[in-house]
């Protein structure tokens, strides 16, 4: 049973998108606060807790059939304290229980879900479960009651399982090192990595669903360049050409949405990130400013005219994402059928434009079709009457339903974005783009450096939060570089080098070598984990070695040149094990080499 009751709880206040879309929740929701876990020690109760974003659709689809549920509320209030985690805001929380679910259960995605003890020591960890078992899922409402009747039966086993569990993963928090002098061989095992798991008919790496990765590809332009390397450019191609025609580019309105489902690139996971267009707009100004071929520009100032249109505040700061669900449906924003597209355009443009972009009567998506271009073999060269008749689309579309916007500023995707917006104004030469980064950086200036200079994490609607972590400091250097790099400022490098010395200051471990996820001024957790894993996005490890890489060798300091090596030593055993899960750090690599 749904309930219709309008009564907040304890995330009212909260200026996450993602926690406000809980505040109305029957479940007595806390955020990650002192008083949660004092109330779960006051009252002997476990704690729940909960990871995930705003505009993740599995999230939504959990909170509909859990959350918003007066029985599942129930056993919650009464025998749990719930704690919900925006992992956007909190990466260092979410990294950890993150780690825990992985060495838990072999995978790890969101919602993330664990169960902890009141000093924040976790005992069992998922992902996704719905309110009764089904897909081979165990049901929501019977672990509630199996972890409620053991905490009740024998704490005692659960605090020590959790002792165990803590003992068992601290490994996982740091890297294993190794004596062997870093070397070329690491970069070649990349590369060969590369090729072994290339598709070679759809382009991209490994099976569904597939990530766009582009420091994939981006390694791989850097192999080719340094290298000659014909088929390292071939597979950056591939990949790039792939994407754009499948639907994971939103062929109506531009943009990359976060990964495909399939294969081919063609249905998408809906949500559409700021990191994801920033690092593909990356990619693909660099493979133009290889091959110079316009098609590769093209798509690149598409998806930086979405970023300015749709994610960009007045302020200059750019939002987060956009959903991927419209009306609690996944992806109805942006699926047609022929029909609708003949009556906005008349029978004959629709005809035109349908056999265009493949929208078809039996579809391609539930019944519906997603636009895309991968029966068209002219998908190279911009087609003047769809440019037209694809604008009269995206007035429908807007008018015909919305999508949910995360307007979070986080430091360190804005910084991607403004790196990816200086790489367009170094290879395009169009001043509007300087000035996009010019903006976005005093954005931060203004609004995400408290009184006693420290950069903070994270702003919504006026209010700042969290001392900015590794990837926040990393990412910005980048862009600081960056600019340097393309206008010749000194502003800017005095800037890269003021910065990556507090980023050293507070996060560098002068024990072992390697830069902690969160700074020595932070809130203590359970773990200090070093990530150096570049996933969807590359780490703070891997882009704080590229950083002091090129600071290192711009400044020729010699202190910052012993910590460039020590830190691409301290990770390179990790690498060396499967180098094409951290293509940063080997970019930063062959930099140095």
């Amino acid at each position: 049973m749904v309930t219709n009751q309008k009564v907040p709880n304890n995330l009212i206040n909260e200026k996450s998108p993602y926690l406000f879309q809980h505040a109305y929740n029957p479940v007595n929701w806390y955020s990650w606060c002192d008083e949660a876990f004092e109330k779960a020690k006051d009252e002997n109760k476990p704690i729940f807790l909960s990871i995930g974003y705003s505009t993740c659709h599995w999230c939504h689809v959990m909170a509909h059939e859990c959350f918003e549920d007066d029985e599942v509320a129930k056993i919650l209030n009464d025998n749990f304290i719930s704690i919900k985690v925006d992992r956007e805001e909190r990466p260092d929380v979410d990294s950890i229980y993150m780690t825990v679910c992985q060495a838990f259960t072999g995978g790890g995605g969101w919602p993330l879900n664990l169960f902890i003890t009141p000093d924040q020591k976790p005992f069992y960890a998922g992902t996704y479960f719905p309110k009764h078992a089904k897909y081979n899922v165990p049901g929501f409402m019977d672990i509630l009651s199996s972890i409620s009747d053991q905490w009740k039966s024998d704490k005692e086993r659960i605090i020590d399982a959790s002792e165990d569990v803590m003992r068992q993963i601290q490994n996982a928090f740091q890297p294993t090192t190794t004596d062997d002098e870093i070397g070329k061989d690491i970069i070649e095992g990349g590369y060969l990595w590369c090729l072994e798991f290339f598709d070679v008919v759809n382009g991209g790496f490994d099976k569904a669903p597939k990530f766009p990765t582009p420091h994939k590809l981006m390694f791989l332009l850097k192999y080719y360049k340094l290298e000659n390397e014909p088929k390292a450019l071939e597979m950056v191609e591939k990949t790039l050409n792939q994407m754009y025609r499948g639907g994971i580019f939103d062929h109506i309105g531009y943009g990359f949405s976060r990964y495909s489902t399939d294969d081919k690139w063609l249905v998408p996971h809906f949500e559409k990130m700021l990191y994801d267009n920033a690092l593909l707009t990356m990619a693909y100004l660099e493979t133009y400013s290889i091959t110079k071929k316009e098609f590769y520009k093209n798509v690149a100032v598409k998806t930086m005219d979405y970023v300015l249109r749709e994610l960009t505040s007045d302020e200059g700061g750019f939002y987060c994402a956009q959903d991927a669900d419209s009306e609690g449906d996944e992806g109805k924003f942006y699926v047609f059928n022929p029909l609708e597209i003949c009556e906005v355009l008349g029978e004959d443009d629709g005809k035109y434009f349908n056999n265009y972009f493949d929208i078809t009567t039996s579809g391609n998506f539930e019944g519906k079709s997603i636009a895309n271009l991968l029966k068209n073999n002219s998908f190279e060269n911009d087609d003047e009457k769809i440019n037209d008749l694809r604008k009269k689309v995206f007035n429908y579309r807007l008018e015909r339903t919305t999508l949910h916007k995360d307007e979070k500023i986080l430091t360190s995707w804005n910084a991607l974005m403004i790196t990816a917006f200086a790489k367009a104004y170094s290879i395009l030469k169009d001043e509007k783009y300087l000035k996009v980064c010019k903006d976005a950086i005093a954005f931060i200036e203004n609004n995400l450096v408290n009184k006693d200079n420290r950069l903070l994490a994270r702003y919504k609607d006026g209010d700042v939060a969290y001392f900015a972590y590794l990837e926040d400091y990393a990412f910005l250097i980048w862009s600081f570089i960056e600019l340097y790099e393309g206008t010749n400022e000194k502003e800017y490098l005095e800037k890269a080098i003021s910065l990556n010395s507090e980023m050293i200051d507070k996060f560098w471990d002068e024990n072992s070598s390697g830069f902690f996820l969160y700074g020595k001024d932070s809130e203590k957790l359970i773990a200090r984990p070093k990530e150096i894993y570049d996933g969807a996005i590359p780490s703070g490890n891997s882009v704080a070695a590229y950083v002091l890489v090129k600071l290192s060798k711009i400044t020729k300091d010699e202190i910052l040149k012993d910590i460039t090596y020590n830190q691409l030593k301290y990770f390179s055993s990790t690498v060396k094990n499967s180098p094409i899960s951290y293509t940063m750090y080997l970019i930063a690599l062959m930099n140095y080499l």
